[in-house]
């Protein structure tokens, strides 16, 4: 019986998923780095204002570990070994320059899983599709969050 949750890793040609295991490699290290930044951004964001959404990045900073384990989890069902590089994390002692880092990055990786969608379902990897969407779902939550704290909104 087939796992739904799991990519069809027998409908994409061979050079499509090493392509789509690449660009999951890349995701799951700007994954890593999401999940130092908001540890650390979550613990040192100064200032009144920002309490509720020092909060909030401590619940992003989860929500990044579930991606990476999803997206890990993907990438050795298509047969792929996941990363263990980590992008360059970024730091500001400034909080709002903290949480324009944090935006930055939330729309860099929504634009990433984005393509990623669109090259699943050129390969038939609707599943791999499926589970990228349910991540872009948060990913944009994370977005609103920061847009929010920043007053963009």
């Amino acid at each position: 019986m087939s796992n739904p949750d799991v990519a069809d890793a027998e409908g994409a040609s061979s050079s499509n998923k090493e392509e789509i295991i690449r660009g999951l490699n890349e995701d799951l290290s700007r994954e890593y780095k999401a999940i130092i930044q908001y540890v650390v951004f979550s613990s040192t964001l100064k200032g009144a204002e920002y309490g509720d959404i020092a909060d909030q990045l401590k619940l992003h900073a989860s929500e990044e570990l579930a991606h990476a384990l999803e997206v890990a989890r993907q990438i050795d069902y298509l047969g792929g070994d996941p990363t263990v590089t980590v992008k360059d994390a970024e730091y500001s002692q400034d909080s709002k320059k903290m949480l324009e880092i944090d935006l930055k990055q939330e729309q860099e990786t929504i634009r990433n899983y984005r393509e990623r969608i669109r090259q699943a379902e050129r390969s038939g990897e609707y599943a791999l599709s499926e589970a990228l969407r349910d991540i872009i779902v948060q990913e944009q939550d994370h977005e609103i969050d920061l847009k929010d704290a920043l007053g963009l909104r």
